[in-house]
């Protein structure tokens, strides 16, 4: 498919050597659009970024790039993302460094969901992938996305639990999407691309460069909630993860287990360090619900719900259009009924009055 002009700007920008999300921003602010920045001329461009930059962004489009993005869009589960979007990740607009560009494959309607990122060791014990997946599942079952970063361990359980409720999975990914890594998690990409989503701020083609996979843990956390951490070495790329969530203002969470198990220490160096201890999904959830309690607070007075959502089964796309709400709003709104007692879910994403 033909890419319009304003997204293959985007791209284009995106792909200029050394620019980085911070130059590009930069550079929004002063000239407004990408339109803008790639129509100024070098003298005007290196103001604000270094002439070398400024001169590789005079180069103007590239095509082969470009061209790229376009038959990967030919795939109707694919699609970008960039600042411009009404439907941009608004959790992402709260972090220091949102990514100006995402490749979303999948349902990018989960997006904008409330979520919760699971992370934890590539070398997971077996109790800990049982963890991962129940928690997963559970929390999923309660309407939220869990979010994760598709490696294997507990990355993968986390993914299978929440693929197995109502609110589902994101993977949050180190390459190109036009690529699987781990490849003995294909399977997995794929019911991701089905039934989940897969999203990515790495141009098509990116190999899985090692610097890439901490980068992405700030989207990972930045997406959610609240980050649940169910087991971890010391060493373990998942307590990045934790720590880019406090610097965003998240709640998070930890499993603790054995102290004789190396897995189990990073865990508990973070609940030493003030993560809130878990023994259940139900933890997780009741701190959770503090977080969207102000949204829960205004049901009845500023969105009067339930004039739109009787006793017979009604679909959030058709309770959205009801009550004038967005898929997010909406979703934070009916996961504290649900946890309040007040509503249930039924298969099919349907919801229903019970009170």
């Amino acid at each position: 498919m033909a890419l319009d002009a304003s997204l293959a700007s985007w791209i284009t920008l995106s792909h200029v050597p050394s620019l980085g999300n911070e130059g590009l921003r930069r550079l929004l602010q002063a000239f407004n659009s990408p339109d803008a920045v790639l129509n100024s001329s070098v003298s005007s461009l290196s103001r604000h970024v270094k002439p070398a930059v400024a001169q590789a962004i005079s180069q103007g489009v590239d095509e082969s790039a470009l061209e790229l993005v376009s038959a990967w869009l030919g795939d109707s589960r694919n699609s970008v993302l960039t600042l411009a979007d009404a439907d941009y990740p608004q959790a992402l607009l709260n972090i220091s460094d949102p990514p100006p560009v995402l490749y979303v494959k999948g349902r990018r309607d989960l997006l904008n969901n409330p979520a919760l990122a699971v992370v934890g060791s590539r070398n997971a014990s077996p109790q800990g992938i049982r963890n991962a997946d129940a928690f997963s599942k559970s929390l999923s079952d309660a309407g939220l996305c869990i979010v994760s970063g598709m490696a294997h361990g507990i990355d993968a359980a986390a993914h299978l639990g929440g693929l197995q409720g109502i609110g589902s999975s994101i993977a949050v990914v180190g390459t190109g999407l036009d690529k699987v890594y781990p490849a003995a998690n294909r399977e997995l990409a794929h019911r991701l691309a089905q039934d989940g989503t897969i999203v990515s701020e790495f141009p098509l083609g990116t190999p899985p460069l090692p610097a890439n996979f901490p980068r992405r843990n700030r989207i990972i956390s930045g997406l959610s909630l609240g980050c649940l951490v169910v087991e971890a070495s010391v060493q373990s790329g998942s307590l990045i993860t934790a720590r880019m969530a406090l610097e965003q203002g998240r709640d998070v969470f930890a499993i603790p287990g054995s102290i004789h198990s190396p897995q189990s220490r990073g865990c508990h160096a973070l609940i030493k360090q003030g993560a809130k201890l878990v023994e259940s999904a139900q933890d997780v959830l009741e701190e959770i619900g503090y977080r969207i309690s102000a949204v829960a607070q205004t049901i009845e007075s500023e969105h009067p719900l339930f004039a739109h959502l009787g006793f017979d089964a009604l679909d959030a796309e058709s309770l959205a259009n009801r009550s004038g709400l967005t898929i997010g709003e909406l979703s934070a709104i009916l996961l504290q009924l649900e946890l309040d007692g007040r509503i249930a879910s039924l298969p099919g994403g349907l919801y229903q009055r019970i009170t």
